[in-house]
Parts: structure tokens; C-alpha cells; sequence
């Protein structure tokens, strides 16, 4: 039975593994799980993969040197940092080491940066080291007046989180995985020893279940018949900054955290442009992603202090992430060998850089639990389109125009994007279908007009390819 990605009835027949959530961890997870030979389903509730925390966060490659001593996250995510390094490489996720600076605006703030540094070293993490202010007006010198000291975090950088979500999935699908998108889970029951799981597509059968549904992981939990956590979405309000912002930094700029947040950070992106924030508000609605004015007034008043000149620049978009925050200070990292049940819950800013180290840690509670790996298929070299600023676009390569000349064709004048990217997109394993997918994938409608010049054109094209399905 051929099964689509986003309608119609689910494969027949039972499943070695289930992953909920089709987010940067349940995509990581189900990628682990498919290339060593698992029957693997993952289900999302929407109809895009990544289209939901894991597109809107910050997208810093994090170190862990900042991450509570002795916890999970501490752990995974200083594995994840050299895993996703890797892994970016092979297979051409946009990243850029920019090294980041914690700055310290009071003296409470500068008499906190040595156990911020202790905490590192602690973490593992040996390049942390102080920043005289004669040093960090020499590196930054459009930072506001009134710096009281600074840490330096060298291997602190920038990602891109939609490519790296998407490269996740396309290599579990490429590995046999059945990616149901539209498949919200109503309820599971025990069945056969394994788990029978309701969604909006119909029901399917699973040995084992994975839950990696981000804000919804406690629902699921609760499923499962367990409290042990409480999402309360926290949301985070963003400003991005046009491109001509771009020169006015040169590393990642972070505020001293605190026992609440990591701060609001300005920092470049892997576009070109600048991004300010987040805030952090508790907020009881998982799917409000409104902005609001004083959160954005907030953001721009402690813009203002930390870089002045972005003031002078026009604001490109602003947008919120909701992250998956719970009562605990850690990863809710779960395994239950007598239900064959593995939760991922509460993963929160650090999930994309932790992600792959996250599904180790999965498929190895899994082969602890009993599921046999035995070993997958052999995986075809996957290499991901560039749409970052910090390498070479389509755009910009003549051999490729010469091949096709699609490529060499701009659609989207803001961000650089051609019918070449636009076409490949739409014709790839894991097409978008809206123009938020697309956007997600090649740039188109991201740039300074928001699709103000290229919309209708896109949006034609997005029609041609869904008359011709």
C-alpha cells in the first residue's frame, strides 16, 4: 500500500518503533533508529517536520559550557555539540563557529562570570577565559557604553535549525522510515505486549514507543499513565534585524543567565541578518505565538544597551518559539523497559544542538529494553541545498547554472533565491506544502519585503506542482 506524507489511511501492518514528534529530536531519533534497521513510523501532528519549537529558537550551536553540572543536558549536550560539528560537515548543514561573548553589565553581573567559568571547566569545557574591557571594545566596538567585564566562549556558534530538522528526516525516510504527517495522537493502549496508537489518520501498532512531541510531551506521557513533568510553554519573542545590521557584529553576544533564562542575546544569523532575544514569559496556551508589544519593547530596550546602532536599522520580522519548559532544571530523559516506552520530554533551547546525542541516548535505552538492532540499510551520501550566507549559494555557482539554468534564475531578490531551489524543494522526498515549508527550505519570502515582490510567483509555482501531483 503506498502510504502519502500528509493524508490517506496508515501502512497496514505493526511497527518495530514509533516516534511522536517529528520536532529536531523525534526526526534525530527516528534517523537513529531507521539506518539500523528498525521498522520505524513517525508520526507529527502538523504537516511540516520542524515546523514547530524547532523552527523558532535562537539557532546557537551550544558548547554546554553553561548547562547545570551533573545533569543529563550537561552531558548530551557537550556530546551533541562535537555530534551535530560532525555531522553539519558531512552533510552540509549551514554552521559558523563565531565564538560568543558573555558580557556583564553591573558589577553583580561581573562578579558572576568566574563561577560561570568554573561551571565550564566543570561541563568540560576548558577555552572559557576572561575578556579585559580594553579587549572587548577592541573585538566589538559598537557595544553600548557601561561594560563591566566579559567571558569569552570561542566554540560557541550559529545553525541553521530548518536544514538540520529536515536533514534528519529525509535520512530517515531514506532509511525505510514512514513519516505520517497530519497524525496527531488521540491515545495509546496497551496491545500484544507492544502499544496500539490512535491518531487522526487511524491506528497503528508499535512494539515500542518513543515520545519526542516537544509541548505536548507530558499529554503523551500522561497517556502512558505517568506525571512525573508539566510543560508550561515558555515564550520567547524575537527581532530580526535586516542584513545592513550584519557589520555591527562580529560573535554572539550573551547576557549573564539567570535562574529563570538564559537572557536576551544579540547575535548574527546563518541568513546574514541580526537576531535579538528571547524574552521569557509562562505563558498557559501551547499554541499562542502572538508577539506582544511589551515583550517587543522590552527586546529593544536591552537591544539598545547592548549594541545602539541597532536602533538605526529596520527590523526585517519578529516571531516567537515556544519552548517545552517544565518544573524540572533538566531533560526529562525517561526509559521504561516493562511498557517498551522511552520519553523524551522537556527539552528545551539546547534540543537541536543535543539532538543527536539525544538519540543515542534513546536507541540505546531501546536496545536495553530488548529492541533488536541488528542493522540497516546502506544509507546513500546525503548532501543538503546551502542556504547560508557563510558558503557558497546556488546562485552563485556557474557550473551548476550551466547544467541548469533554473539556478541561475532569482525569484526571491531579498534573499537570493532561485526557481532552481524552489523547483528542487518542491520535487524533494519531503516537499513543503505551504509557503512556510518553502520558506523554511530555500529562504523564498524571508527577506527584507516578505514576499512582497516574489509572493505571487511563488505561490503560482506552489500551485503548478500540486495540479501536477
Amino acid at each position: 500500500m503506498t502510504v502519502s506524507l500528509r493524508e490517506g489511511p496508515v501502512p497496514e501492518g505493526g511497527f518495530d518503533v514509533a516516534v511522536v514528534g517529528a520536532g529536531a529530536v523525534g526526526c534525530a531519533v527516528a534517523r537513529e533508529l531507521s539506518r539500523r534497521g528498525a521498522r520505524c513510523a513517525l508520526l507529527e501532528a502538523g504537516p511540516d517536520v520542524g515546523a514547530g519549537t524547532s523552527k523558532a529558537n535562537t539557532a546557537i550551536l551550544h558548547t554546554g559550557f553553561d548547562a547545570k553540572p551533573g545533569t543529563i543536558e550537561s552531558r548530551l549536550v557537550a556530546r551533541g555539540y562535537k555530534l551535530l560539528g560532525q555531522y553539519a560537515s558531512e552533510v552540509g548543514i549551514p554552521t559558523a563557529n563565531l565564538g560568543a561573548l558573555m558580557i556583564a553589565w553591573s558589577a553583580e553581573q561581573r562578579d558572576a562570570l568566574p563561577g560561570i567559568e568554573t561551571k565550564a571547566r566543570e561541563n568540560g569545557y576548558e577555552e572559557a577565559r576572561p575578556v579585559d574591557l580594553e579587549e572587548l571594545y577592541a573585538r566589538e566596538p559598537n557595544i553600548g557604553p557601561g561594560a563591566e567585564g566579559a567571558l569569552e566562549i570561542p566554540g560557541e556558534g550559529i545553525v541553521c535549525p530548518f536544514t538540520t530538522t529536515l536533514a534528519f528526516a529525509t535520512e530517515a525516510v531514506g532509511a525505510g522510515c514512514e513519516l505520517l504527517l497530519n497524525a496527531a495522537v488521540t491515545g495509546v493502549r496497551p496491545s500484544g505486549g507492544g502499544h496500539e496508537v490512535e491518531t487522526a489518520r487511524g491506528t497503528i501498532r508499535t512494539q515500542y514507543l518513543v515520545n519526542a512531541a516537544g509541548l505536548h510531551s507530558d499529554e503523551l506521557d500522561s497517556m502512558l499513565g505517568h506525571s512525573e513533568f508539566h510543560v508550561t510553554p515558555r515564550r520567547g519573542e524575537l527581532i530580526v534585524f535586516d542584513k545592513l545590521a550584519g557589520g555591527l557584529l562580529n560573535h554572539v553576544l550573551l547576557p549573564v543567565p539567570t535562574e529563570k533564562t538564559k537572557g536576551v542575546l544579540v547575535s548574527p544569523t546563518i541568513y546574514g541578518n541580526v537576531l535579538l532575544g528571547p524574552t521569557a514569559d509562562d505563558v498557559p496556551d501551547k499554541t499562542d505565538r502572538s508577539t506582544t508589544a511589551a515583550g517587543l519593547t522590552s527586546l529593544m530596550e536591552a537591544g539598545s544597551r547592548i549594541l545602539p546602532a541597532l536602533e538605526e536599522h529596520e527590523v526585517t520580522a519578529t516571531y516567537v518559539g515556544l519552548r517545552a519548559a517544565t518544573e524540572h532544571r533538566d531533560y526529562q530523559l525517561v526509559s521504561r523497559p516493562d511498557q517498551r516506552y522511552v520519553c523524551a520530554g522537556g527539552i528545551r533551547s539546547t534540543g537541536i544542538t543535543g539532538s543527536l546525542a539525544i538519540a543515542e541516548w534513546v536507541r540505546e535505552a531501546l536496545e536495553e529494553a530488548g529492541l533488536d538492532l541488528a542493522g540497516g540499510p546502506e544509507m546513500s551520501s546525503l548532501r543538503m541545498p546551502n542556504i547560508g550566507e557563510f558558503g557558497t549559494r546556488p546562485y552563485q555557482e556557474s557550473e551548476l547554472i550551466e547544467r541548469d539554468a533554473d539556478f541561475g534564475r532569482i525569484v526571491c531578490f531579498c534573499e537570493r533565491v532561485t526557481r532552481g531551489e524552489i523547483d528542487a524543494a518542491l520535487a524533494s522526498a519531503i516537499p513543503p506544502v505551504d509557503p512556510d515549508g518553502l520558506r523554511r527550505r530555500t529562504r523564498a519570502l524571508m527577506g527584507r519585503c516578505q514576499g512582497f515582490f516574489c509572493g505571487a510567483e511563488v505561490s503560482a509555482v506552489m500551485e503548478d506542482e500540486d495540479g501536477g501531483r
